[in-house]
C-alpha cells in the first residue's frame, strides 16, 4: 500500500512583481521524518514556508498536505507554523501561555472557549518545551531561545503533524537548542513531519534524516551527508569546494 506524503509540493513557482522567488519547486515528505532545508538568505527558504501555508499566491503548482489542500489542513489543525522571530509583534499584551493556547483554536467552538482538554494539552506542550516556570510571563520578556520553545509549544499543543519551523535554531542558548533539537526528534518518533530550515549545518546529520538544497528551485533532496559534501554545498552558497568542512555556520 502506498502512503501519502504528509507534504507534496509540484511545480510550484512564485513571484514577487518581477522577482522570480522560487521556480518550479518539488519534493515529497513523508510521515515520521525530519527534513533540513538549507540555503543561503534569499534562496527562498521562507516563501516556500509560505507557500506550503497557503498565505500567499503561487504563479503555478499545487501544495497538498496529506492530501489536501493547505487551507483545509490548517482548519483541520493538520499543519503547525513557526515562523522566523522578525515576523512577530513581541510587544503584544498575551502571556506566554495565551501564546501557547492560540494553538488550541481549531479544536475549539467559534467563542473560543477552552476546555479542560485544551488547558491539558497546554500543559502538556509547556511541560515538554520547560517553560512551565515562564507560562505567565509576557511573552517579549523571554529570551530568543525561550520564545523559539514557546512557539513550538504552540505547535505541539496544537496536536499538528505536519510542522515548519523557520529557522528555529538562530539566536538560541545551548539549552534551548538541545530541548528543542530532542524535541523534533521526539515529535518525528511519534509519527509528525518536520520541514525545518537551519544554518547550522554542523548539527543537521544528528537533527535530520533528509535534506533539501534550495536555491530558488530545488537543487538536491538526498541524506544530510549527501547534501552537506562541499561539491553540492557550493551550488548554492558559492564555496571553495576543496574546502572539506561542511559549510558555515
Amino acid at each position: 500500500m502506498t502512503t501519502v506524503p504528509a507534504l507534496q509540493v509540484d511545480s510550484v513557482t512564485v513571484q514577487y512583481g518581477p522577482v522570480l522567488a522560487l521556480q518550479d519547486v518539488s519534493l515529497a515528505l513523508h510521515p515520521g521524518r525530519v527534513c533540513g532545508l538549507v540555503g543561503m538568505n534569499g534562496s527562498g527558504k521562507s516563501t516556500l514556508f509560505k507557500a506550503v501555508m497557503g498565505l500567499l499566491r503561487t504563479h503555478c503548482g499545487t501544495v497538498r498536505i496529506h492530501g489536501a489542500d493547505p487551507a483545509h489542513a490548517r482548519r483541520a489543525g493538520r499543519v503547525g507554523y513557526m515562523p522566523q522571530s522578525e515576523a512577530i509583534d513581541w510587544g503584544f499584551p498575551l502571556s506566554v501561555r495565551d501564546v501557547v493556547l492560540t494553538g488550541r483554536y481549531g479544536h475549539m467552538g467559534p467563542a473560543r472557549r477552552a476546555r479542560r482538554c485544551d488547558h491539558r494539552a497546554v500543559d502538556n506542550a509547556l511541560e515538554r518545551v520547560e517553560l512551565v516556570d515562564q507560562q505567565h510571563r509576557q511573552i517579549g520578556q523571554l529570551s530568543g531561545g525561550q520564545r523559539k520553545r514557546a512557539f513550538l509549544a504552540r505547535c505541539i499543543a496544537q496536536g499538528a503533524d505536519l510542522l515548519l519551523l523557520d529557522e528555529p535554531f538562530a539566536g538560541v542558548d545551548k539549552r534551548s537548542e538541545a530541548t528543542i533539537s530532542g524535541l523534533l526528534r521526539d515529535l518525528a518518533g511519534g509519527g509528525t513531519t518536520i520541514l525545518v530550515s537551519t544554518h547550522d549545518l554542523r548539527a543537521l546529520p544528528e537533527l535530520a534524516d533528509e535534506a533539501i538544497l534550495l536555491m530558488r528551485t530545488v537543487l538536491l533532496h538526498d541524506s544530510p551527508e549527501t547534501v552537506l559534501q562541499p561539491r553540492n554545498l557550493a551550488r548554492a552558497f558559492g564555496l571553495d569546494i576543496l574546502d572539506d568542512t561542511p559549510g558555515p555556520r
